[in-house]
């Protein structure tokens, strides 16, 4: 929890030490300036020290479960709501505390998610917004690693994230973009020429605009790229994040993507390493 508090993102927090943990003590431990094995050693742990217990409680309200709607299953019913909501109260704890839905259960097994009432007290990981102490200038995206880090004036990083990248390697732009645009909350364009796999694509045969929402198709954030079409943005899916491929642009949890738009500025570089 502790690195997620200080912008060292290790995905959905799941409570099992994992390849995006150990990347994101790797990005802590040369911000700290301590040898960056990806183990959790001694020095580490006294570096992340913190007195905030690991778990929280958080009182569900009746105001939070009546906002709550099934998600349209087709581009098209997408396209006819109104703004795209979470779908349970599971999926709204995930994302606001950074959880993974297998965490949560384990830690409330007595919780009945199906039929969840209000008043009902949840114990959560104790994390929502990241602290990030120093202002970056510039944003790295490592392909291979699939991170993404964001830079100080000396070259140290700041902030780490890790970030689904194409699927396609024609699809993976490289050098040096800048950032365009940072839009809170955006809407999405389905355009069916992106989704030739999709047999509703092929049907619509026309563009859908998709209204904003957590489940919007880019997630809560997008930060539009000199590179036409490209992007980083967040995902509804935030388990998949750097575990699978996207149609090309930088793919992030939607809490991370808030996070890296309140550190962005139009004008910066982004840096696509191979």
């Amino acid at each position: 929890m502790e690195l997620h508090r200080r912008g060292f993102s290790c995905g959905s927090i799941d409570g099992v030490n994992g390849a995006q943990t150990e990347a994101a003590l790797r990005a802590f431990q040369r911000a700290q300036g301590l040898r960056p094995s990806g183990v959790l050693d001694e020095v580490t742990r006294v570096a992340l020290q913190t007195p905030a217990p690991a778990v929280a409680e958080h009182l569900l309200t009746a105001e939070e479960l009546g906002e709550f709607r099934p998600l349209p299953t087709t581009w098209l019913e997408k396209s006819e709501q109104p703004r795209l909501v979470f779908a349970s109260a599971l999926e709204m704890l995930g994302e606001r505390f950074r959880a993974n839905p297998k965490l949560l259960r384990q830690l409330n097994p007595e919780v009945d998610w199906d039929q969840v009432a209000a008043g009902t007290v949840v114990r959560v990981p104790n994390v929502e917004q990241a602290l990030v102490l120093r202002p970056p200038v510039r944003l790295v995206v490592r392909l291979a690693a699939r991170e993404l880090e964001a830079e100080d004036a000396a070259g140290s990083v700041v902030a780490h994230f890790p970030v689904s990248i194409a699927r396609k390697v024609e699809k993976r732009p490289s050098g040096d973009l800048k950032i365009t645009v940072v839009v809170r909350d955006p809407n999405y364009t389905f355009d069916p020429e992106v989704f030739p796999e999709s047999d509703e694509a092929k049907q619509l045969g026309r563009k859908l605009i998709i209204p904003p929402g957590p489940n919007n198709p880019v997630g809560r954030a997008w930060i539009g790229l000199s590179l036409s079409g490209y992007g980083i943005h967040g995902t509804p899916d935030p388990e998949k994040v750097g575990r699978t491929e996207s149609h090309g642009c930088f793919r992030l949890a939607n809490w991370d993507a808030l996070t890296l738009l309140d550190l962005v500025t139009v004008g910066m570089t982004v840096s696509v390493e191979p």
